[in-house]
């Protein structure tokens, strides 16, 4: 794949997979997560912290990825390391909910995916699209990425 093809499959790549900086924010500004009276007041100020921590950085990542100019090769490891701290965090979470007695779905509120719940598999996909981005970054062609068709 010539360079400029390979710099502008990495930034749609990189794109879609920074969404779910933004889906958090619409799914869970809700009764059901931040505005639920039930949860402790204090958790649900770390809530929204959270959340719009994550919409911000997809704002920021979309700028680095599309108008920054810095060299692209940068801005591209850049975005693909910060987006995989995000996934990394899912992981995290994911992995020690029977420590801390947390709770993948809320019943009546998320649903299922060909069996998984949705957010482990909206969470798999984007897993490996990014182990796709970090193979073509990583590959002998993806280090010489042409900034002059950024």
């Amino acid at each position: 794949m010539p360079h400029d093809a390979t710099s502008r499959w990495l930034r749609i790549a990189l794109s879609v997979t920074l969404l779910e900086f933004f889906g958090p924010l619409l799914r869970d500004f809700s009764p059901s997560h931040a505005l639920n009276p039930d949860w402790v007041g204090h958790a649900r100020v770390h809530l929204v912290w959270l959340l719009g921590f994550m919409a911000l950085s997809g704002v920021v990542n979309l700028y680095i990825l599309w108008f920054d100019p810095t060299p692209l090769r940068r801005r591209l490891l850049l975005s693909a390391t910060w987006q995989s701290c995000n996934l990394g965090g899912f992981w995290f979470a994911y992995l020690l909910v029977p420590l801390y007695g947390g709770q993948m779905a809320v019943p009546g509120i998320h649903t299922q995916i060909l069996g998984i719940d949705e957010n482990v598999f909206a969470f798999t996909v984007l897993s490996i699209v990014m182990a796709g981005v970090w193979t073509a970054l990583l590959s002998g062609g993806a280090r010489k990425v042409d900034d002059a068709h950024a």
